[in-house]
């Protein structure tokens, strides 16, 4: 397994070496703390908006974070379950929230194709596949999302689906037939290339150390280690990353790992697993998610807890998952391994808006945040520039606390019983 970089992303991109900050003190309209989807996203957003006096400080380089090391996947929804959404908001609110991270998807594609990115996209949908065996439930949330959201999930049969992914770990699934996936590293690139065009400042290296609010001129300044900002308006959007900064995002968030793989290339040695160009993810709560590349790796993720793990670790995990659904990809060898953190909050939603204070805010994606991301920059974009309001349902979904350690124990802890229960509900159907 090559360790030369840090993920098969990195390994397969060309990066622009940007400047750290050293001007004593710049002034900027919009100061945005954050390198990733959430930041990128907000500073397009205000640029599509006629703003262009916007700065992003990145404490490493861009796409560092959970932007960069992720799945790929691009389709609709929020970390936290349709019918869980529905619940909590009804049916006009929950439908409201989920149809922005429709038009999200729509909107990265149109971005995609108007700055010429070049992101290694594959639009064959995304495939929600049957582990349990339960028709009703495929059924069930096929039709929650017909008559509640109004998108139409496309039913596979088992037989359909075995034709295309060659196991007989599912029994079915469903094809959100408008979602697809990319490079996400590649795509963070390719807006950061076309935010500098603008005339955006990205500044790597550059971490955010302190945030003070000037209140007398209603001014917030932002340092790092080698200069400052001045700015009306700062957007949080560091993510997991993002530490001792700024306490009320900091404290409303949990940092949560997961891991990812790409096999060697398989050449024709593909099509005897997947068969099929489309995402893959299936219907446990500690779920696989996977994916066929281009050059005919199998990128393979999956596992969530609250350790980061060295690559070798992560490798034999996975290996260990990916043959359990491919026994036949027995003695594949992995070319990449690792892992990333994410920012939970504790009711799964993304966290999005402005504090008391004036601060705005975008995090807490959970592991679902392409989409959301980009739905997240068009809110604040929209109130910065436009002094639009965040939609309320969003308030809903504010900074709770998560209590720190006590917080992180019992994610562990929530994860570890629903792989249990995952397991008993596994051992029943075989």
């Amino acid at each position: 397994m090559r360790t030369a970089a840090s993920s098969f992303y990195e390994a397969t991109v060309e990066r622009t070496e940007r400047p750290s900050l050293a001007a004593m003190r710049e002034e900027a309209a919009v100061c945005i703390v954050g390198g990733g989807f959430a930041g990128l996203a907000t500073a397009l957003g205000l640029v599509e908006r006629g703003m262009r006096n916007v700065v992003i400080l990145e404490a490493e380089r861009v796409g560092f974070g959970a932007s960069g090391r992720n799945g790929g996947f691009v389709f609709g929804g929020y970390s936290l379950d349709c019918a869980d959404l529905l619940r909590a908001l009804g049916p006009r609110d929950a439908r409201s929230l989920y149809r922005l991270t429709l038009d999200a998807v729509e909107l990265i594609g149109k971005r995609i194709a108007r700055y010429e990115i070049d992101c290694d996209v594959v639009n064959a949908g995304v495939i929600l596949a049957d582990w349990f065996g339960r028709p009703g439930s495929l059924a069930a949330q096929r039709e929650l999302m017909r008559t509640s959201f109004g998108v139409e999930w496309e039913p596979i049969s088992k037989s359909a689906l075995s034709d295309r992914l060659k196991t007989d770990r599912y029994h079915g699934g469903l094809l959100e037939r408008h979602g697809f996936h990319f490079h996400p590293l590649k795509y963070a690139l390719g807006i950061a290339k076309t935010l500098m065009d603008a005339g955006v400042r990205i500044y790597e290296r550059s971490a955010a150390l302190r945030l003070e609010h000037e209140r007398e001129h209603d001014r917030y300044l932002i340092s790092t280690p080698n200069g400052s900002i001045e700015a009306r308006h700062v957007v949080m959007a560091g993510g997991a990353y993002a530490r001792g900064v700024y306490r009320p995002v900091e404290r409303a968030v949990l940092p949560i790992a997961t891991y990812v793989v790409t096999t060697e290339p398989l050449d024709a040695g593909l099509k005897e697993a997947i068969d099929c160009a489309a995402a893959v993810y299936d219907t446990r709560f500690a779920f696989d998610y996977y994916r066929p590349l281009p050059d005919t790796r199998i990128l393979w993720g999956g596992r969530i807890s609250i350790f980061e793990r060295n690559p070798r670790v992560i490798a034999t995990l996975l290996t260990r998952d990916l043959l359990r659904v491919y026994p036949q990809l027995k003695g594949v060898k992995l070319d990449y391994a690792w892992g990333g953190m994410m920012s939970y909050a504790r009711h799964k939603m993304p966290q999005i808006g402005r504090g008391s204070d004036g601060v705005w805010h975008a995090v807490g994606f959970g592991g679902h945040g392409v989409a959301p991301t980009t739905a997240a920059g068009e809110l604040l974009a929209a109130a910065i520039a436009e002094a639009r309001p965040i939609p309320a349902p969003f308030s809903r979904f504010g900074l709770e606390s998560t209590h720190g350690l006590l917080g992180l124990a019992a994610a562990e802890l929530t994860y570890l019983t629903k792989i249990a229960t995952d397991a008993i509900a596994e051992r029943v159907h075989r």
